[in-house]
């Protein structure tokens, strides 16, 4: 198992690191929260370290973070609104 790098002997590495994370969450439609959330669970990431290392990568990629909150938007919507017609229609089905 690799070992992980430390923030205070390696800074720039653990930065990296985190931002790595943080790309893998990305890739998986997680949200700020989730991604926080995620990484002090999973990789004992402390929360202020991923909201520092996220912040940093906002700035960089404004647009696409834009389109990416767009997008999550939208599948959120999608998801919930595909739900509550599963919902709707198999309650009305259930009536018959």
């Amino acid at each position: 198992m690799p070992q992980v790098p430390c923030l205070h002997c390696h800074p720039h590495t653990y930065i990296r690191m985190v931002q790595h994370l943080i790309e893998r969450c990305l890739l998986f439609h997680m949200t700020r929260d989730d991604c926080i959330t995620a990484l002090a669970k999973h990789a004992r990431i402390h929360p202020l370290v991923t909201i520092t290392v996220w912040e940093g990568l906002l700035k960089e990629n404004m647009g696409f973070f834009q389109a990416y909150h767009q997008a999550i938007s939208l599948r959120r919507h999608l998801i919930f609104s595909n739900g509550s017609h599963e919902r709707v229609f198999n309650s009305r089905r259930r009536k018959l």
